[in-house]
C-alpha cells in the first residue's frame, strides 16, 4: 500500500513539473510574440550598421529588402551610421566608473573595509577583463537601445539550481556577462526599470551537451533558431540544441525568497528560490543590471541612436544616388532619335562607345543628345542639410568622426570645446553606463558577502609597484555601507596636461613653493618614471604600516619600531585618534601611548 502511495505521489510530482515546464514555455512564447515588432526594429538597426540599408519591415511583419524599380537605378550605400556609432563608442569608452569604494566613516575598520572592497572590485575587473564586457554591452545598447549585465556566482559551470541549494557552501567566483536585449523578456513592456518588473525571463539557445553538463538532464535536441538575429548572410540556426528558459520572479507573500524556474524542451530543469542575495540588505532580486542608450518614457527597452538615424540615412542614400544618376546622364548623355531612323535596340544594348559611327535613315532628323544643363545646386544643399541633421540627431560632430571639422576652428581650445560639446550631447548615455557599472559593482560585493565562506587570498599590486596580500572572507565585507565614486577615464596625454597646468598654477607646491617628496613621486609616476628607484621614496610604505598598526592597536598595545618614520607615524596615528579612537577609552589610551613612544624616539634621534 505504501509503495502504491509513493508511486502515486511520484506521478503527481512528475505531472506537476511537466505542467510547470509547459507554463514557463508558454509564458516565454507569449512574451516573445508581444515584442516581435521590437525585435524586428533591432534587426533592422543591425543591418543598417553593417551596410545593408535597403531592408525594412514588410506589411507581413517580416524583414525584407526593397527592390529597385528600374535596372539603371543606383543603389549605393553611403554609410554614416557606422562611423557615428564608432565615434560614440570611442567617446563612451572613456566613461569608466572607478571601481573604488568610499568608506562609510573615518574609522580604521571602515577604511580597511573600503580598501578591501575596492581591491576586490579591481581584482574582478582584471580577472574578467571588465572593460571588454562593458564595451560589448555598450555596443548592444548603442545599436539596439538596451543591454544587460548578468552577474552570477560561477561554481565551475554548474547551474544555479544544482549549486544553489540552501545551506551549501559554494566554492567559486563571480562571473559577469554582457547580455543582448534579444535574450531578455520582462513581464511588462511598459515598465521603465528593472525595479518595476515582477518577473523576468532570460532565454538563450544552448547545445544539449552543455545542458546535460549544467543540469544533469539529457534532452534529445533539435534545430533551433538563435534568439539573436545574425547579420545578413550568416546562419541563425543551432543544431542539437534547445532554448533554455530561465524565469525569475520577485519575492512575494507566497514566495518570500522569490522563485526561479528553468525549463528546456518541455522539461523542468530546476525550480527553487532566487539564488542570490544581491539586493540591498541581503534581499534577493534579479541577477541583472540594465543599461540603455536613451530612455523612452513608458518603455522597458531604451531607444537606440540608430533608430533616429535610419530615416536620415535613407534620405541621404537617395540624394546621393539620384545625384550619381544625374551625373551619369551628363557624362554618357541621352540620345534622342527619330522613330525608325536606326536600330534602337542595338544602340541600347551596346551603348555609344567612343568613336562609334551611328547610321540613321536618310531624310530623318539627325540624332542628338538631350541637354540636361549642369548639376543643380539642390543636390549639394540637400547633402549639407542631411549631414547637419546627422550631427544634430547623433550628437557626434564631424570632428569626432573624422578628426576634421567643417568649422574653421584651428586653436586647441576651440577644438577641445567642440569635443566637449559632443561629450555633453552623449551625457545621457554616459550616465547610463556609469549607473549600470555601479550597480554591477554592488552586486559583485553582495555575492562575495554571500558565498565567500572560506578565507580567500587576494593579491594586488599597490602603490609603488609592491605586492599586497589580503586574506578575507564574507565577514570582512560590508557591501551596504559603501558608495561608488565615478571618474572619467582620461588619456595619458590629458592627465599629463592637467598635471602641468596644476604645476604652473602653483597648486602642487607648499607655501614656500617646494614640492613634497610624495607629490614629486606621484608626478613622476604619472609621467612614466615611477619604476625608477631614485624616483620613489618609502613614505607610502610607512603610511601603510601605520594604518595597519591603527587597526592592531584597537586590540592590543605595542611599541614603535626604531626604523619607523616617526613623523609619518605620528600623523597617521593622530588621524586615527581623532577620527574614531576617542569613542573607546581603552583604544584611545593605546593610541596616545603609541604616539608618545614615537615622539620619544624622535627626540632621541632614533
Amino acid at each position: 500500500m505504501k509503495d502504491e502511495e509513493n508511486k502515486a505521489l511520484e506521478r503527481m510530482e512528475s505531472a506537476r513539473k511537466e505542467a510547470l515546464a509547459r507554463a514557463v514555455t508558454a509564458d516565454f512564447l507569449k512574451r516573445q510574440e508581444e515584442r516581435r515588432a521590437l525585435e524586428r526594429s533591432w534587426q533592422v538597426n543591425i543591418r543598417f550598421l553593417s551596410g545593408d540599408q535597403y531592408c525594412g519591415v514588410l506589411q507581413s511583419g517580416e524583414l525584407g529588402s526593397e527592390e529597385a524599380i528600374y535596372d539603371w537605378q543606383q543603389r549605393g550605400v553611403f554609410n554614416h551610421i557606422a562611423p557615428t556609432v564608432d565615434a560614440r563608442l570611442a567617446r563612451l569608452s572613456k566613461v569608466r566608473p572607478a571601481l573604488s569604494v568610499r568608506a562609510f566613516s573615518d574609522s580604521p575598520e571602515d577604511m580597511k573595509t573600503a580598501r578591501l572592497c575596492s581591491n576586490i572590485l579591481k581584482a574582478v575587473k582584471g580577472r574578467l577583463d571588465l572593460d571588454r564586457i562593458i564595451a560589448r554591452a555598450t555596443l548592444w545598447s548603442e545599436v539596439c537601445g538596451t543591454a544587460f549585465y548578468k552577474i552570477v556566482w560561477d561554481c565551475g559551470g554548474a547551474s544555479p539550481g544544482r549549486e544553489g541549494r540552501e545551506g551549501a557552501v559554494r566554492e567559486g567566483d563571480v562571473n559577469i556577462a554582457a547580455i543582448p536585449p534579444f535574450e531578455v523578456y520582462p513581464d511588462s513592456l511598459s515598465a521603465e526599470s528593472l525595479e518595476e518588473v515582477t518577473s523576468l525571463i532570460h532565454a538563450r539557445a544552448m547545445p544539449v551537451r552543455e545542458i546535460a553538463e549544467r543540469y544533469g538532464v539529457e534532452l534529445a535536441g533539435r534545430t533551433v533558431e538563435r534568439l539573436i538575429s545574425p547579420s545578413s548572410g550568416e546562419s541563425g540556426r543551432m543544431e542539437d540544441a534547445e532554448i533554455v528558459i530561465e524565469r525569475y520572479t520577485r519575492p512575494d507573500r507566497a514566495h518570500p525568497l522569490g522563485s526561479l524556474e528553468i525549463a528546456a524542451g518541455g522539461v523542468l530543469l530546476y525550480e527553487g528560490p532566487l539564488p542570490y542575495e544581491n539586493g540591498e540588505r541581503g534581499a534577493r532580486t534579479f541577477p541583472f543590471v540594465r543599461q540603455t542608450c536613451t530612455e523612452l518614457p513608458g518603455s522597458f527597452f531604451g531607444r537606440s541612436i540608430i533608430d533616429r538615424m535610419i530615416p536620415l540615412q535613407r534620405a541621404y542614400n537617395a540624394v546621393r544616388n539620384r545625384k550619381h544618376e544625374f551625373l551619369n546622364r551628363l557624362s554618357t548623355g541621352v540620345l534622342a532619335v527619330e522613330d525608325g531612323s536606326l536600330d534602337a535596340e542595338e544602340l541600347a544594348e551596346e551603348g555609344i562607345a567612343p568613336g562609334r559611327v551611328i547610321v540613321y535613315r536618310q531624310g530623318a532628323n539627325e540624332p542628338h543628345f538631350l541637354d540636361f544643363g549642369s548639376l543643380p545646386s539642390d543636390f549639394r544643399e540637400e547633402e549639407e542639410r542631411l549631414s547637419n541633421e546627422f550631427i544634430l540627431v547623433s550628437g557626434v560632430s564631424e570632428l569626432s568622426r573624422s578628426s576634421s571639422s567643417q568649422y574653421r576652428v584651428t586653436s586647441a581650445s576651440g577644438l577641445q570645446l567642440l569635443l566637449e560639446q559632443d561629450t555633453a550631447r552623449m551625457q545621457t548615455s554616459a550616465e547610463s553606463v556609469e549607473r549600470a557599472v555601479k550597480a554591477a559593482g554592488k552586486q559583485i560585493l553582495h555575492l562575495y558577502k554571500q558565498f565567500a565562506a572560506n578565507k580567500r587570498l587576494l593579491r594586488m599590486t599597490g602603490e609603488g609597484g609592491e605586492t599586497e596580500l589580503y586574506y578575507f572572507d564574507r565577514s570582512d565585507i560590508s557591501a551596504d555601507d559603501v558608495e561608488f565614486s565615478t571618474e572619467y577615464d582620461r588619456t595619458p596625454s590629458e592627465v599629463k596636461e592637467e598635471i602641468l597646468s596644476l604645476f604652473r598654477a602653483g597648486l602642487l607646491a607648499d607655501g614656500e613653493g617646494r614640492l613634497s617628496d610624495d607629490v614629486r613621486n606621484k608626478i613622476l609616476d604619472a609621467f612614466g618614471y615611477g619604476t625608477f628607484e631614485n624616483a620613489r621614496d618609502i613614505t607610502h610604505l610607512h603610511i601603510r604600516k601605520a594604518e595597519r598598526e591603527n587597526i592592531a592597536l584597537r586590540e592590543r598595545e605595542f611599541g614603535p619600531d626604531v626604523y619607523d618614520d616617526h613623523a609619518v607615524h605620528i600623523t597617521e596615528h593622530t588621524r586615527a585618534l581623532l577620527s574614531g579612537g576617542e569613542g573607546d577609552e581603552a583604544v584611545k589610551a593605546r593610541l596616545a601611548a603609541h604616539i608618545s613612544a614615537h615622539r620619544a624616539l624622535q627626540e632621541q634621534g632614533k
